[in-house]
């Protein structure tokens, strides 16, 4: 069956019923949103503050791949497997963005029988929360705009303006617009644009806000551009908009909780992408989980470049998480992509392209290893061509590393898959003692923190920028320069070159634009040609989807 099919027959358990019988969440303290929807209080997630924590694992991947990987299936599937084994576990995802889900990605609820459901939901509207962040966001460009149409008394320079609007989908003509067309009635006419929600400060800050006032705090903090007179920030909190936009995203903020489909807690909240934004789910939502369990699995987007990184460096710095291991997601197929096969021919046993493509896993391995300071446990995501041969190449490559690669077929077989997985795991999260490191010095100037993080993960010889980037990252250093980095860089090779694939290095990352996210708290690089704003496909996924006269959808992934 197809991943939508097996989620439309799921034996899903009403949410308010599993939460209380498995984890004694009292009705009281959530909010359904149907039978197998509910919003966690946050006043209940206060209350569990004198808990002690559960043991946060990362599940992150190799470069990915047309070929797939696996990452969020692996995910679920782990946590599955961990209660199998008697571990009580919830995991913690990201909201899937409508994007990729009409694009070229699909939807990202897991896959086969590792998923987390209703899948159908989680991958469309959801509870909502995307359209919140939305709103506020677009309530800001909004007030901005009404704000120069009425005499502009903050002096805010229509030229420098660093705030844009979001829209939920890719739509690439978006990009570069030009506002305020058809007379003064209109407003003022300026270039503008949109990114995807997911790029959004609000949704970043949205998924590291720790309680309501926080996230008033920090809406507040959103610079939106610089007077014409001494170049000074003009703030949200000078509009007075922060009040309003929190207001907007009041319900949003408490996580959501679902089921996997062996019927076990997920929190699924929040959801910036890892190759423009930070790429990790909310940290109320993971906090929240730390205390209702013993183990927590949660994920981090594309590679362990972009998203473990952000993970750690955002995430945990900011936060003050303590991951205990990462699982490293590879599969045969996306291993032997990068050593030069193609798509077509995957499927067939290649030990040399295989060999070849094995210097990304090693080049992730090391880097959670040696930089980010984590024992690692490789996950053989596994697939129906995959030989003997070929495993027994990956497992020996991992061996040699100092390691251990585990394969697991939870998409075939759900949680009894990755039972082997779960056990290696636990026993690695439980002998760790040793506590995580950062790739850079939290005082270190910006310019050496990008450059720390093209250098030592990359594989690059070092960065570079033009003159006009240098100089706003001097200028920023005044003020901000304690912030964490958040790369904006292709998820498709450590270059800015998506087409270079397997290891490269003694490359230069060039840093076409940096943006300052006060309220997030991280300085945005934005490296090579990535946009902020993806675009769809030629044959979009969309092209795929359809209804029927009974409500039920079919062609979703």
């Amino acid at each position: 069956m197809s991943d939508i099919e097996i989620a439309q027959a799921a034996n899903k358990r009403p949410i308010m019923a599993l939460a209380a019988e498995r984890y004694g969440i009292a009705n009281e303290h959530l909010e359904p949103y149907g039978h197998y929807k509910a919003k966690v209080s946050l006043d209940y997630i206060n209350s569990l503050q004198g808990k002690p924590d559960g043991k946060l694992v990362l599940v992150t991947a190799i470069s990915p791949t047309p070929a797939g990987e696996g990452k969020t299936t692996t995910t679920v599937g782990l946590g599955d497997a961990l209660n199998r084994i008697g571990r009580k576990t919830i995991i913690c995802l990201r909201e899937p963005s409508l994007g990729p889900c009409f694009g070229v990605k699909g939807g990202a609820a897991g896959g086969g029988y590792a998923q987390v459901v209703p899948m159908e939901d989680i991958n469309l509207h959801f509870t909502g929360d995307f359209h919140a962040i939305g709103a506020a966001h677009n309530l800001l460009s909004a007030l901005i705009d009404n704000h120069i149409n009425h005499g502009n008394a903050l002096d805010l320079d229509p030229r420098l303006i660093a705030w844009k609007r979001v829209v939920d989908m890719n739509d690439r003509a978006l990009r570069k617009i030009t506002i305020g067309l058809g007379g003064t009635a209109n407003g003022y006419v300026r270039e503008d644009g949109y990114d995807i929600t997911v790029a959004s400060e609000v949704m970043a800050i949205f998924c590291l806000a720790t309680s309501l006032q926080d996230l008033k705090e920090r809406l507040g903090d959103i610079v939106i551009g610089y007077t014409t007179t001494g170049r000074k920030p003009v703030r949200a909190r000078d509009l007075k908009a922060h009040g309003a936009m929190a207001a907007l995203l009041k319900d949003a903020i408490k996580p959501n909780l679902v089921q996997t489909l062996e019927n076990n807690l997920a929190f699924v909240h929040g959801g910036p992408f890892a190759n423009i934004a930070h790429g990790c789910n909310s940290v109320s939502a993971t906090r929240a989980a730390l205390k209702l369990a013993d183990y927590v699995v949660t994920e981090a987007g594309f590679g362990a470049d972009l998203g473990a990184e952000k993970f750690i460096d955002i995430k945990c710095r900011k936060a003050g998480l303590a991951p205990r291991a990462a699982v490293l997601v590879a599969t045969v197929r996306a291993l032997k992509y990068h050593g030069g096969v193609k798509k077509e021919n995957l499927s067939t046993e290649n030990l040399q392209a295989l060999e070849q493509g094995l210097v990304n896993l090693e080049r992730h391995y090391r880097n959670i290893t040696e930089h980010y300071g984590l024992p690692c446990v490789v996950s053989i995501n596994h697939f129906t061509h995959d030989t003997d041969a070929e495993i027994d190449l990956i497992v020996k490559k991992v061996q040699a590393l100092g390691g251990r690669a585990v394969i697991a077929r939870h998409w075939a077989h759900g949680g009894a898959g990755a039972e082997e997985l779960a056990r290696v795991v636990a026993d690695v999260v439980d002998a760790n003692t040793v506590p995580h490191r950062y790739v850079y010095d939290e005082d270190a100037p910006l310019w050496d923190k990008i450059s720390a993080i093209a250098t030592r993960i990359y594989g690059a010889a070092g960065i570079s920028a033009d003159a006009k980037v240098r100089a706003q990252l001097n200028e920023l250093n005044a003020s901000y320069g304690k912030l964490p980095i958040c790369m904006a860089k292709t998820q498709m090779s450590f270059s800015t070159d998506a087409g270079a694939l397997g290891a490269p290095s003694g490359h230069t990352v060039t840093i076409r634009e940096v943006r300052l996210a006060a309220g997030a708290g991280f300085i945005v690089a934005i490296a090579g040609d990535m946009m902020t704003m993806p675009g769809l496909p030629k044959v979009p996924a969309a092209e795929n989807i359809d209804v029927d006269a009974h409500g039920n959808i079919t062609g979703l992934f």
